[in-house]
């Protein structure tokens, strides 16, 4: 059961993000597929941690994210997610073509999670 708001939630997916991308640059100087797999992982575990009112800002946010990092990561270093050269906006559309998998799996497995846990919570009996 989550019991973390959606204002801290958006803000641990953010740290979690941004140090993936931290990390992936670090070991191989590109944003790969370190950063895909704990992209995933971190979808799945906000998706558990939030409170069930705010299943919608979970719910919105793994496109927002990675599109947010993208383009944080285009604006200091387009290299890591694009060809040399590149500017800001062609650096946001190639790192996110390169990888939709994970956003789209990270996405669905969310949503995923969001459905299972409302499904849950719908059939316990109220507690007073």
């Amino acid at each position: 059961e989550g019991r973390e708001p959606g204002r801290q939630v958006v803000a641990l997916g953010v740290a979690l993000a941004l140090s993936a991308v931290v990390v992936d640059q670090a070991l191989s100087g590109s944003v790969g597929l370190l950063f895909d797999v704990c992209f995933v992982l971190s979808c799945v575990a906000l998706a558990l941690v939030v409170l069930p009112s705010d299943f919608f800002t979970v719910g919105v946010l793994p496109p927002l994210l990675m599109v947010g990092v993208f383009t944080l990561v285009g604006l200091t270093d387009p290299d890591a997610i694009a060809d040399a050269g590149d500017g800001v906006v062609q650096a946001v559309v190639s790192g996110l073509s390169h990888h939709a998998g994970a956003l789209v799996t990270g996405y669905l497995l969310a949503l995923v999670v969001l459905a299972v846990r409302q499904r849950v919570i719908s059939r316990s009996p109220a507690v007073s």
